[in-house]
């Protein structure tokens, strides 16, 4: 009768650990989105903030694929939106959407994320993130974080600009050695916004020793090296959502 009842136990035991180890490895690990709070151009006064195309897109794929994601800003609070257009479908879902848009207007603070929650980190563009990305240590920690345990940095247009000061534990520059893109010289030019932004995104990725790519003016790029994954332009955000989807894949 003992031995009966040990047999069950053992098999009941078993059964529990190959369910929780089943469940473990489905269970998908969230995404980070990172969006600006700098509202303005320089001393322009024309107002800026994050590219809504450039968030819904990539969120657009994500979310439809099962992924779960969280906003974050380098104050947190409700990010200033740029280029809001809801005649884009996909802008008008995102902005609809009671859940997410609630997140966003409640996006976390740098100190209230754990990076170990998430697989992905996202960069979205506008041109706020030329003014407060790549000097906040606090983020460029947890990507860091998340990279260094097997994760994907990402990031669109702007948004590179949050990778130009992550270092890795070894000492060297996230986007050393890799190839990368991110808003061109020219594009920025285009935009009559080169003596606006407080650095040239091309210039600073190639100081950090990027091996900048790029395409023609507004052309969809996106390139992915050693799970950094970056796109030029808002023309880019769905591919690169797709090229994320495509990594979490592997």
């Amino acid at each position: 009768m003992k031995k009966l009842a040990f047999l069950v136990f053992a098999i009941f035991t078993i059964g529990f650990v190959q369910a929780q180890a089943k469940k473990s490895k489905n269970m998908k690990k969230k995404i980070l989105f990172v969006m600006t709070s700098h509202d303005k151009k320089g001393d322009t006064g024309e107002e800026t903030g994050y590219f809504l195309g450039e968030v819904s897109h990539p969120w657009e794929v994500l979310h439809k694929a099962g992924y779960e994601i969280d906003f974050v800003s380098p104050i947190g609070g409700t990010p200033p939106v740029d280029g809001f257009d809801l005649k884009d479908p996909v802008n008008k879902e995102f902005w609809e959407n009671k859940e997410y848009k609630s997140k966003i207007d409640h996006s976390l603070k740098p100190s209230e994320v754990n990076p170990d929650n998430y697989s992905t980190i996202f960069y979205a563009g506008g041109h706020g993130a030329m003014w407060d990305f790549a000097d906040n240590t606090e983020l460029s920690k947890i990507a860091s974080k998340i990279y260094e345990k097997g994760g994907i940095v990402a990031g669109v247009c702007h948004g590179p600009a949050g990778l130009v000061n992550i270092k890795l534990s070894n000492g060297n520059y996230l986007v050393d050695g890799k190839k990368i893109n991110a808003f061109t010289n020219e594009e920025e030019s285009e935009v009559k916004l080169t003596n606006v932004v407080p650095f040239l995104l091309e210039d600073k990725l190639k100081e950090r020793g990027a091996k900048f790519e790029k395409s023609g003016l507004w052309q969809n790029h996106v390139v992915t090296d050693q799970r950094v994954i970056t796109g030029q332009n808002p023309q880019s955000a769905k591919s690169v959502g797709e090229a994320i989807l495509k990594e979490l894949e592997k």
